[in-house]
């Protein structure tokens, strides 16, 4: 059963310049934003609806509409059925570096929490299998996992290694990231080969990520490899691409 959709709360005072060459849209759309990311307009808050809004700032409908949608469009809010215009968690940004999602999540205090969803061995095969350098139905461990934040559900990471590598249980990565866990078993990760794509979410994975099926979804597959060069780590994930993003600088030659 779904939960009784929050009540809106009032939106702060917006000082809007009419005699302004800035569109009156975006002048709401940036106050709006600046409210959100200063706390004052929480995650989760729910907000007036555009007859609402457009009355309090003496404002059209098309006007407050595309305010409104802007900041859809940059992730800040979202439009939910029955619900009405929520207020969403920033997008997480995430360095490209070897590390977990976990370690990166707890480094900026976003209160990583997990669910273990599958923890046990299984053959491998396809992508796996190659990546980990074993021969078909080899037996390796595989870890479904769905990491949430903020209460959200943010990412769903399937990851494969190979047998006897690691004793870890279901309690252990709920308390830990992967990577924690390895190195705390004394498995120094050295390098790791990495591809970024994006796909849209299937049915089951729309459910596990509350999101709508054919959403888009950020994937990442990644190898990484211990200081001996043998394969430890083969993982497959999705992310809400609302919430998340990869964050690199690039150096020209």
């Amino acid at each position: 059963m779904r939960s009784t959709a929050p009540r809106p709360v009032p939106t702060p005072a917006l000082r809007l310049d009419r005699g302004s060459p800035v569109p009156l849209y975006f002048q709401m759309a940036q106050q709006l934003e600046a409210a959100i990311l200063a706390g004052d307009l929480s995650s989760g808050s729910r907000l007036e609806n555009e007859l609402e809004l457009a009355a309090r700032y003496k404002l059209s409908r098309p006007t407050v509409r595309q305010a409104i949608q802007h900041l859809v469009d940059k992730g800040l809010l979202v439009r939910r059925r029955g619900v009405g215009t929520q207020v969403v968690q920033s997008q997480v940004r995430r360095p490209l570096e070897l590390s977990s999602l976990y370690d990166d999540l707890a480094a900026a205090g976003r209160g990583p929490r997990t669910r273990v969803l599958e923890l046990g061995p299984v053959p491998a095969e396809g992508e796996a299998a190659e990546q980990l350098g074993v021969a078909p139905g080899t037996e390796v461990l595989r870890l479904r996992r769905l990491r949430l934040t903020g209460g959200e559900p943010l990412a769903l990471m399937t990851n494969h290694l190979p047998a006897g590598l690691l004793e870890v249980t279901a309690a252990d990565l709920e308390e830990h990231g992967l990577y924690e866990t390895l190195r705390a078993a004394g498995i120094n990760l050295r390098i790791a080969h990495q591809t970024i794509g994006a796909r849209a979410a299937t049915a089951a994975e729309a459910r596990l990520l509350d999101e709508r099926r054919g959403a888009p979804l950020l994937t990442m597959t990644r190898t990484a490899y211990d200081d001996k060069g043998a394969a430890v780590e083969y993982g497959a994930h999705v992310y809400r691409a609302d919430r998340y993003a990869f964050s690199h600088t690039l150096v020209g030659k």
